[in-house]
């Protein structure tokens, strides 16, 4: 596969001039995907506004890291479903898992025992939760803990990090981003923000809005480790102020330690959520916690009756056996040690690739090994959409669709040094964009865009 993609980038390799990739297929097939649904994905950050113009494939269908699309290219592929696909596509632990509960039918008018299995299983797995209920997506979990917070506080603040991309769809989040048309400004007001990694500014935002916040949510970590004693001093100052601690583990959960990164730095959040990883790309997530907090959304207590999560769908049996089949092969196969180790190997690929052609302080990639991003930075040192356009385009061409590095379980060393082969093929053009200090010429067509902005 290197030499076929490595061959045909080099035929078309001339005068700085972009490879000739075209894909006639993917290309119709976006056009049918626009004319139906809003957006052309059902993801933002699947959109085709986020791949260079013209070089955004549509799916045909994957297997171990690789997918292949609809005009037959194959592709090592990163950051697979979005982070959700860690033990690589088609996993057959996970698919037997599923097939055995298709045939034994998948929605009941009652709760399966599927349903009771699934949850001794988790919190057998996060032994710091004491009770969980299952749904379909993370932005449910997260706002279901933020009712739960403001119900068991009586208060209507929600602190959110303000360093974390992403928590929920619902408005008590959307309202804070460029795309917040259709959200109420006195709902948007209601969600206040906090830096991460600061316990002073954490400590004066909680002071200012005194027993008016509800909780403290974030993501306990994930482009950037937690400094020293940060996640405990949270918890110090969450308990001091009577607000609700959540840790938002759709990331971390599973990449960080199959108990998430509250079973790795030994803090106990009051709530947590978990997803992604947790299915394998089936849909299903998680919302855990204390019992005292989750029990007024059951039928068990004498207060106030708190709507939790109530989802049709969020028991179906082959997506809770597919969460149980992960956490297994998890157990088993030591996968967070694996995805760190792939991981590393990468990140250490790339670096010295980039670093060999010049572009170190330019191609950069952070974050933890399980959890690999990559910034893309112009000739002053800034981030910059168009070198990102550039850069992705080669790597395209190159067999390797990457909008991040995340890793999954299914890569093989093999598909690392081809992607590091393509990174340095690509570091070479980026140099000479920089030596320009203009990427117009590789770029061939619009830049991609950021997910999160007010205009189209």
């Amino acid at each position: 596969m290197a030499t076929e993609y490595t061959e045909r980038t080099e035929r078309a390799e001339l005068a700085g001039e972009a490879a000739e990739f075209v894909l006639p297929r993917s290309r119709a097939a976006n056009e049918r995907l626009h004319a139906m649904i809003p957006g052309g994905a059902h993801t933002y950050a699947k959109g085709d506004d986020q791949y260079p113009e013209n070089l955004a494939p549509v799916i045909s269908h994957g297997r171990g890291a690789h997918v292949w699309d609809i005009d037959g290219n194959r592709y090592v592929e990163y950051g697979s479903g979005l982070r959700s696909v860690s033990l690589g596509h088609a996993h057959p632990g996970v698919l037997d898992a599923v097939r055995r509960e298709l045939d034994r039918g998948s929605n009941f008018v009652r709760p399966s025992i599927v349903e009771a299995e699934a949850a001794e299983r988790f919190l057998a797995t996060v032994p710091t939760a004491e009770m969980v209920k299952f749904a379909k997506n993370g932005s449910d979990a997260t706002t279901a803990a933020v009712r739960l917070a403001r119900a068991a506080t009586g208060r209507p603040r929600v602190a959110i990090c303000a360093d974390h991309p992403f928590f929920s769809v619902d408005d008590w989040f959307i309202g804070t981003t460029p795309m917040s048309a259709g959200v109420p400004a006195a709902t948007n007001e209601l969600t206040v923000a906090f830096p991460y990694g600061d316990l002073v500014a954490t400590e004066e935002l909680l002071t200012r809005y005194q027993d008016e916040v509800a909780c403290l949510i974030l993501e306990p970590a994930t482009v950037v480790e937690p400094p020293p004693g940060y996640l405990a001093g949270l918890r110090e100052l969450a308990d001091r102020h009577g607000c609700v601690l959540i840790f938002d583990e759709m990331i971390t959960g599973f990449r960080w330690s199959e108990a998430g990164a509250q079973g790795l730095y030994g803090v106990v959040p009051d709530l947590s959520t978990f997803g992604k990883a947790l299915g394998n790309g089936f849909a299903v997530s998680a919302l855990a916690g204390r019992r005292d907090l989750m029990e007024p959304g059951g039928l068990r207590h004498s207060g106030d009756r708190v709507f939790l999560l109530s989802t049709t769908h969020g028991a179906e049996t082959h997506s809770l056996a597919a969460a149980m089949a992960v956490q297994t092969t998890y157990a088993e196969e030591g996968i967070t040690a694996q995805l760190h180790l792939l991981g590393a190997r990468l990140a250490a690929g790339v670096r010295e690739a980039a670093a060999t052609m010049g572009v170190g302080d330019h191609i950069v990639v952070r974050g933890r090994a399980s959890n690999l991003v990559f910034a893309t930075l112009d000739e002053n040192g800034r981030p910059s959409q168009r070198y990102r356009t550039l850069f992705l385009r080669r790597l395209l061409t190159g067999g390797v669709l990457a909008p991040s590095f995340v890793v999954s379980s299914a890569l093989s060393d093999a598909d690392i040094d081809h992607t590091v082969e393509v990174v340095a093929q690509a570091c070479a053009v980026y140099r000479k964009a920089l030596d320009a200090a203009d990427p117009t010429p590789w770029q061939a067509g619009r830049p991609v865009k950021p997910v999160f902005r007010r205009l189209v």
